[in-house]
């Protein structure tokens, strides 16, 4: 006879969280220690132990369901249904209230609930420390009209491998000014990127990095290279890789680099405001505004100064400084002929 260790994990449905799995270890590890023979339902993408459906109630001495809330609900009550007449316990849950109130538990061990039920401290608290990995900042850059045609989902699906290649935490952001409908700063931007050990993809998420200290890895969607390459080879950063040339193995290697003590000596002595003006200067004392501010202050009034030898060329406005109501109609189009695509 064995236990059957059951929990939000166990069901392919919905989508279990880190504490949940965490608490989970914690039992098994009491169960392991007491010496008392059980299985793990897991749903496939937990991954192991076995599936409930087929579990054989008869073959079960009892049924342990841990962590989370507990109520009347489809699944729950599917599986109290499957192994009726076996003993189940409850560990660790939060026992709903009202209308979807439920206990049918022999034995109950709640962690929260309403009346008449006693909060205990998370199950979680008691799991190991595990080792901490280090942490990658994502910055993806969305396709540009100007760049022509990118790579972008090539480098973005790279970029997402790189767990399996490496142990690391991915956490994404972005150098957008609008996140969830409100206007945030650059120092929330720059605070994220600064807590990161190494970052990746697009040029200013390259820049905020490495003037902070913080290596990256960055990647140009654009086949043959642009912007993000030009700038890389301006600073001397060597972490920069193209979306058309770009492998598992090359990504892994320049993640690699990125951790290195070379890499943070090289991102420190990235330019500052001082190497800016100085390598802008085309001559002006260091430490002094860029030639280039001289020369526009000079320019008679009404008159934009171009490079030498001819006018600007007129260039298409920018996407990413279009209304933001202009760059919902373009998603929207997008989408739409994609539909479209797909139907025809």
């Amino acid at each position: 006879m064995k236990s059957l260790v059951a929990g939000w994990f166990s069901f392919d449905e919905v989508v279990a969280t880190v504490g949940d799995l965490l608490a989970r270890d914690v039992l098994c590890g009491w169960l392991d220690r007491a010496g008392i023979f059980y299985e793990v339902a897991n749903a496939p993408l937990v991954g192991g132990g076995v599936d409930w459906r087929a579990v054989d109630p008869e073959g079960c001495d009892r049924v342990i369901f841990v962590c989370g809330p507990f109520g009347r609900r489809p699944l729950l009550e599917e599986l109290v249904a499957r192994f009726r007449g076996r003993p189940l316990v409850g560990i660790n849950l939060s026992m709903l209230e009202g209308e979807d109130a439920w206990d049918p538990f022999d034995l109950l061990l709640e962690r929260d609930g309403g009346s008449g039920h006693t909060a205990r401290p998370d199950l979680s608290f008691a799991a190991p420390t595990l080792p901490a990995l280090a942490v990658t900042a994502v910055i993806l850059a969305q396709p540009q009209a100007e760049y022509g045609t990118g790579l972008h989902g090539e480098a973005a699906a790279a970029i997402a491998r790189l767990p399996d290649l490496r142990r690391t935490a991915l956490f994404h952001t972005d150098t957008d000014l609008i996140d969830a409908e409100r206007i945030r700063g650059a120092a929330e931007v720059t605070s994220l990127i600064a807590r990161a050990d190494a970052v990746t993809r697009r040029l200013h998420g390259m820049v905020l990095s490495l003037r902070q200290g913080v290596p990256a890895v960055a990647i140009d969607a654009i086949p043959c290279g642009a912007k993000v390459t030009r700038q890389a080879a301006a600073i001397g950063w060597p972490a920069v890789l193209r979306a058309d040339e770009l492998r598992d193995e090359t990504l892994g290697e320049a993640w690699d680099f990125c951790l290195t003590d070379e890499a943070r000596e090289r991102a420190a002595s990235a330019p500052s405001a001082r190497g800016v003006s100085s390598a802008s200067s085309s001559g002006a004392s260091a430490g002094r505004w860029p030639r280039w501010v001289e020369t526009m202050a000079s320019a008679p009034a009404g008159r934009r100064p171009g490079p030498p030898g001819g006018r600007c060329a007129r260039r298409p406005p920018c996407s990413r400084y279009r209304s933001r109501s202009a760059r919902r109609r373009g998603r929207s189009g997008q989408r739409g002929a994609a539909g479209r695509a797909r139907t025809a």
